[in-house]
This record gives C-alpha cells, structure tokens and sequence, in this order.
C-alpha cells in the first residue's frame, strides 16, 4: 500500500494518531485536554488534540466519528466528516457531540476521532445549457422508497 508523508507537531505528552488494525483506514486521534470534559444531552464541544499537521498539497484529512462512540454512546461529530485543508498549520480539533439523553464524560487520551488522508481533485465548471439524462433525473431526497 502506498503511503504519503505527513508532517506533524505534537504537544508535550500527546499519543501520536495510529491506525488500530493493519487493515483500518483511519488513524485514531486523542483527545489532548488536562481533566475530563462532560457532554451534556444535546451540547456539543471543540476538544484539542495538540496536534498540527502539514497535509501536503493535493490532500486533505478527513476527520470521522469513530463508531464504538456513536453506537454505545451516541458521541459523533457535527460536521463529519470534518475537513483539514492542506495550507492549514493550526492544531487540530474535533467538533464532538452528544446526540444521546446521557451525559458523557472524555477522558484525557481518549480515542475521540479518526483521521483519513484523501486526495482531492479540484473541480472546473463548464457552463452549459442542459445536461444528460440519467435514470435518476431529478429525482429528490427519498425518492427510491423508505
């Protein structure tokens, strides 16, 4: 499999992101926070993770709930998947949720995200006046059935 350098700064103590499987596609990140943090029903929390990548141009990272958290919690991310441009040099940050009615605590160097590198194509419009039919046509959201 083919692999791309990323750079990345870590903070003191932080547990670099890695991939859990040798077949998983997304590398798990940590939450980089001092004392644990409790999500309320319904509140929603940028958590640090005292990371900063340099994605090389032609990519982007992708950042995804991470499933155990979603299906036993009902943790996820609000913007997901989240997106890290390649000219970003921030620290890293996920935007978590709790969609369930119980409160949930993240401890420090808990698993809170994964991290996917994706190439990225960039898009150039060519104005037209009609395009091709397809089977769907304008078919809308849930219009196949339930």
């Amino acid at each position: 499999m083919k692999k791309i350098e990323v750079k990345i700064i870590k903070a003191d103590g932080v547990t670099l992101p890695k991939y859990m499987t040798d077949g998983a596609a997304g590398m798990d990140v940590c939450a980089n926070i001092e004392k644990p943090i409790t999500l309320k029903s319904l509140e929603r929390r940028l958590i640090p993770t005292g990371i900063i990548l340099e994605i090389p141009f032609g990519y982007e990272v992708q950042v995804r709930p991470r499933s155990g958290l979603a299906i036993k919690h009902g943790i996820t991310l609000v913007n997901s998947p989240g997106t890290i441009d390649s000219d970003y040099r921030g620290e890293v940050g996920i935007i978590l949720i709790n969609l369930s009615s119980e409160e949930y605590t993240i401890n420090p160097i808990e698993r809170i995200g994964q991290l996917v590198l994706q190439k990225v194509y960039k898009m150039e419009f060519v104005e037209t006046d009609r395009v091709e039919e397809s089977e769907r046509s304008t078919g809308g959201f849930g219009h196949t059935g339930k």
